[in-house]
């Protein structure tokens, strides 16, 4: 039976036996599309395009235009960062009132099911568990 791999948990915590908390491919996946949405590009020294930015919009007014501005940033930078083991299926933004949504359909590179995970402004992940 073969062992499913596991991954080192973000945000990085310890677990309850004291050791690096750990998590599944399927989650692992789901926290690299996090770390990429809201890592502000020059935050990584090393990296510094790294990211989409999507904090940045809190300070912004909320508007169709930001909306789809926004559908644009997070498919290029999906695509450009983790075009390797994910395919975007679709991004979606929607601008309602004083909130950001943003939904991300995607697979795994050779999975045949596709994964939707959702974002909101302020942020709150809705595809993880608080």
């Amino acid at each position: 039976m073969p062992v499913e791999p596991s991954f080192v948990d973000y945000p990085f915590a310890i677990d309850g036996r004291g050791w690096v908390a750990t998590t599944t491919g399927d989650d692992h996946l789901r926290d690299l599309i996090h770390q990429v949405l809201f890592t502000n590009p020059g935050e990584r020294v090393n990296r510094p395009d790294f990211g989409c930015g999507l904090l940045q919009l809190v300070f912004m007014p909320n508007s169709d235009v930001l909306a789809a501005a926004t559908q644009f940033t997070v498919q290029g930078a999906l695509q450009r960062w983790l075009g390797d083991i994910i395919e975007v299926e679709g991004v979606e933004v929607t601008a309602t009132d004083a909130r950001l949504e943003v939904e991300v359909v995607y697979r795994g590179i050779g999975e045949a099911a596709p994964r939707v995970v959702r974002f909101a402004s302020p942020v709150r992940d809705e595809g993880c568990p608080p």
